[in-house]
C-alpha cells in the first residue's frame, strides 16, 4: 500500500504527516521555529531553521508510520503564506530572515501608496487590499533595504517567493509557487492568472526574480525530491496556501461551502466557485486553487491574533499555567464579567485593515480575575470570527446553515459552543483536525490519480461533533455591541 506524505509549514512550527486513502492520518511529527522580533510589529523567521526541521518531521513521520520513502505516492505542501523568504540559486542559502506575514514593517508604505491612489487598482486586480499583511510590500523593503539582496540581483542570482517556494526550492531544484499562493502576493492577477506588469513595476519589482506559477494540483507535478533528503525521489505534485489547502481538506468543494481555521489567527474561507466576488465591506476575494484549467475562487478574512493570544497569556504576561487549563476555565467561569480583549497586537485585519490598531484589554474592575482576562482572550478569538462571518453572508449573498472548523483551539469545546452561540450558525468539527495537512495530502494524491475525483474525496469527510446555537438573541445582540465599543477604542492607537 501506498501513501501521501504532506509537509505543512506554519507560522509558528513545522507539520509533516502521513495520510493513507480513506484520509485517516497513519502518523505525524512537529517541531516549532524560533519567532524573532527585531523591532515593535516586526516578525522574522530562519528559512534555514524552517527547512532543516522540515527534513527532521519527513523523517521522522516515515519513522512513526513504520514505512520507508518507497512507501510514499506523491507529496503536497501547505505554507503560511505571504511569508517572504530571498535566497541566492547559486548557493541556495537565505540572504535575510524571512519576513513573517504579521511583520508591519511596511505600514508606511502602504499608507503612502494609498494616499497617492492606489488602493483601488490593487484591489481590481489582485482581490487584495492595501496592508502589510501581504508578500508585495515585503519584496519591495528586501530589495530597498538588504544590500545581500541588491547583490544577488545585480549578479543574476536572486530568487523570491513564499514558503512553499522555498521549500519547493530545496526540495526540487525548482523556483515555482501555486495559484493559491501567488494571489496572496498582492502582485498576481487573480482574472487573468498572470504576475501583473503594471504592479510589479510600481512597486519596482523584477518579474525574473518570482517563481512560476502553477496549478496547485499539478499532473505535470513540482519536479522530484533529491534523492539524498529522504533516500526516494518522490514527486511532488501539490501545494497550496494553509488556508486553501484547510478548505480543501475540509472537502468544501461546493459554492458556498466555508470553512474558519483557528490557529495563531483565524481564517474564514468561502468557496465562491469560478467566479470571484468582490467584497464590499473589506473581506478579500482569493483564489481557493486551479486544478486542471479550472480556478476556483473564495471569500477570506484574515484575523491576525487569535491563537496567538493565548499563547501571549501563557508566555508573555504568564497568567495561563498551560492551554489545557482553557475548558476548565470557560466551564467554572460563564462570563467575562464586562471584561473584552481587543487582541490587535499586530493591527487588526479584516474587515478594519488598520494597521495601527494595538491590543485592549477594557471592562476592568477590582472583581476581575485572571480568568475572566483569559475567557475574554478566548471569546476575542470568536467575537472576530463572527464580523467577518456576518461580513461574507452579506456580500456573497449565500445563506450559511454550517461552518466547518479546524485548527489547534477547535479541542476546546466550549469555545465551538459560544461560537456556535454568537454567530447563530451549525459548527462541524471533523474527525480529522489536521485538516491543512489533509487538504495538502489531497490535492498531491488527485494529481497522480490516488484519488481519482473530488466525490471520491468527499466520501472521507466524517464530523465527529456539532454544536447548535442556544443564546437568546438578546444576549447575543448585547455582546456584539459592547464587542464593537471595545474594537472602537483599540483602532489608530499607534498612529502618532
Amino acid at each position: 500500500m501506498k501513501f501521501i506524505l504532506s509537509i505543512d509549514q506554519g507560522t509558528t512550527g513545522t507539520r509533516a504527516m502521513v495520510f493513507n486513502k480513506n484520509g485517516e492520518e497513519i502518523s505525524k511529527d512537529y517541531i516549532e521555529h524560533e519567532q524573532i522580533f527585531p523591532k515593535p510589529g516586526w516578525v522574522e523567521h530562519h528559512p534555514t531553521e524552517i527547512w532543516e526541521k522540515t527534513k527532521v518531521v519527513m523523517k521522522n513521520a516515515l519513522t512513526k508510520a513504520k514505512i520507508s520513502s518507497e512507501d510514499i505516492a506523491s507529496i503536497g505542501i501547505a505554507n503560511q503564506r505571504e511569508t517572504v523568504v530571498a535566497w541566492n540559486t547559486l548557493t541556495g542559502l537565505p540572504l535575510h530572515n524571512a519576513i513573517v506575514w504579521q511583520c508591519r514593517r511596511t505600514a508606511d508604505l502602504c499608507s503612502k501608496l494609498k494616499n497617492d491612489g492606489y488602493s483601488e487598482l490593487f484591489t481590481n486586480k489582485t482581490g487584495l487590499v492595501l496592508d502589510p499583511y501581504f508578500s508585495g510590500t515585503k519584496i519591495k523593503w528586501l530589495l530597498e533595504n538588504s544590500t545581500k539582496v541588491q547583490s544577488a540581483l545585480q549578479n543574476g542570482n536572486l530568487a523570491v517567493g513564499t514558503i512553499d517556494s522555498w521549500l519547493i526550492w530545496n526540495l526540487t531544484g525548482r523556483n515555482i509557487t501555486d495559484y493559491s499562493n501567488a494571489s496572496r502576493t498582492l502582485l498576481f492577477d487573480i482574472h487573468k492568472g498572470v504576475w501583473d506588469e503594471e504592479l510589479l513595476e510600481l512597486l519596482n519589482i523584477p518579474l525574473q526574480i518570482l517563481p512560476e506559477v502553477k496549478p496547485s494540483s499539478d499532473k505535470e507535478t513540482y519536479g522530484d525530491v533529491k534523492e539524498e533528503i529522504i533516500g526516494t525521489p518522490i514527486p511532488v505534485a501539490g501545494a497550496a496556501g494553509d488556508q486553501q489547502a484547510a478548505l480543501f481538506g475540509q472537502t468544501c468543494f461546493e459554492e458556498g461551502s466555508i470553512k474558519n481555521t483557528y490557529g495563531t489567527g483565524n481564517f474564514m474561507l468561502l468557496n465562491t466557485g469560478k467566479k470571484p466576488i468582490k467584497s464590499e465591506s473589506g473581506l478579500l476575494t482569493t483564489i481557493a486553487w486551479k486544478i486542471g484549467e479550472n480556478i476556483e475562487y473564495a471569500l477570506e478574512g484574515s484575523v491576525f491574533i487569535t491563537g496567538a493570544a493565548i499563547q501571549w497569556l501563557e508566555e508573555g504576561i504568564s497568567i495561563l499555567d498551560d492551554k489545557s487549563e482553557l475548558e476548565r476555565i470557560m466551564n467554572e467561569v460563564p462570563n467575562t464579567e464586562g471584561v473584552f480583549f481587543v487582541p490587535a497586537f499586530v493591527g487588526l485585519g479584516a474587515p478594519h485593515w488598520d494597521a495601527y490598531a494595538r491590543g485592549t484589554i477594557i471592562g476592568l474592575t477590582r472583581g476581575t480575575t485572571k480568568d475572566h482576562i483569559i475567557r475574554a482572550a478566548m471569546e476575542s478569538i470568536c467575537y472576530q470570527s463572527e464580523d467577518i462571518f456576518e461580513l461574507m453572508k452579506n456580500d456573497s449573498g449565500i445563506p450559511i446553515k454550517v461552518v466547518r472548523v479546524d485548527g489547534g483551539v477547535t479541542n476546546t469545546s466550549s469555545l465551538l459552543q459560544f461560537q456556535s452561540d454568537i454567530s447563530n450558525v451549525t459548527i462541524q468539527k471533523p474527525v480529522v483536525s489536521e485538516t491543512t495537512a489533509l487538504g495538502a495530502a489531497y490535492l498531491a494524491g488527485l494529481a497522480i490519480d490516488y484519488w481519482t475525483s473530488l466525490d471520491d474525496i468527499s466520501q472521507n469527510f466524517q464530523v465527529e461533533k456539532e454544536y447548535n446555537p442556544s443564546m437568546n438573541q438578546n444576549d447575543r445582540d448585547l455582546k456584539l455591541k459592547t464587542w464593537k465599543r471595545a474594537l472602537e477604542r483599540s483602532k489608530n492607537w499607534s498612529n502618532v
